[in-house]
């Protein structure tokens, strides 16, 4: 079963057009509903998220145009303080430790409010809100019980062979969706 699945990810790398999901469904399924559902369970998600919706709930798309554009702008500079707010909080701090924990299974961790800002990050994304991606618009926008797996690619960058796992973060004591994460999982570990 190991060569098959390495046989699988040399075929993605050298076809992309065959990079699907589906060969792994199941498997990244499963990793939902244990691992990544415990992940948008933690209270450490669940208090950034409450915080961080509350500290924003009068930001306008304008608003978010101009903190997205500020991190943009940030992410090929040396002085990035809109990035340093979010890579140095305790919610990141805490994802870092969740993927260092992995042993490799998790390529990033990505927390979102309820507008699709980055509220905390295991790794640098190229962007701050994910607000029209399906990671958020798949999850937070669709509620509870919704759950959205991308298709396997290979990250430019580092090469890895990956899919997403996303899905709502849901307020225990509403029942309501407060935001959303993303898990990078790397297939090879899967």
């Amino acid at each position: 079963m190991r060569y098959l699945t390495f046989a699988f990810v040399v075929l993605c790398i050298a076809y992309p057009k065959f990079l699907s999901a589906n060969e792994f469904q199941s498997e990244l399924e499963a990793l939902a509903n244990s691992r990544v559902l415990s992940l948008a369970a933690a209270p450490e998600v669940i208090s950034a998220l409450i915080e961080h919706n509350q500290a924003h709930a009068g930001l306008d798309q304008d608003g978010i145009d101009k903190l997205d554009k500020a991190w943009r702008s940030e992410v090929a500079s040396i002085d990035q303080p809109t990035i340093d707010a979010v890579m140095d909080n305790p919610l990141s701090r805490f994802l870092i430790a969740q993927q260092d924990a992995s042993g490799g299974l998790f390529t990033e961790i990505i927390v979102m409010d309820a507008r699709g800002l980055n509220v905390g990050q295991s790794e640098l994304t190229t962007d701050l809100w994910q607000g029209d991606e399906d990671k958020w618009t798949e999850t937070f926008a669709k509620g509870p019980g919704s759950l959205h797996i991308s298709d396997i690619v290979q990250d430019e960058s580092t090469q890895v062979v990956q899919s997403q796992i996303s899905m709502p973060v849901i307020d225990p004591g509403t029942g309501k969706p407060i935001g959303a994460v993303t898990v990078g999982v790397n297939i090879e570990r899967l």
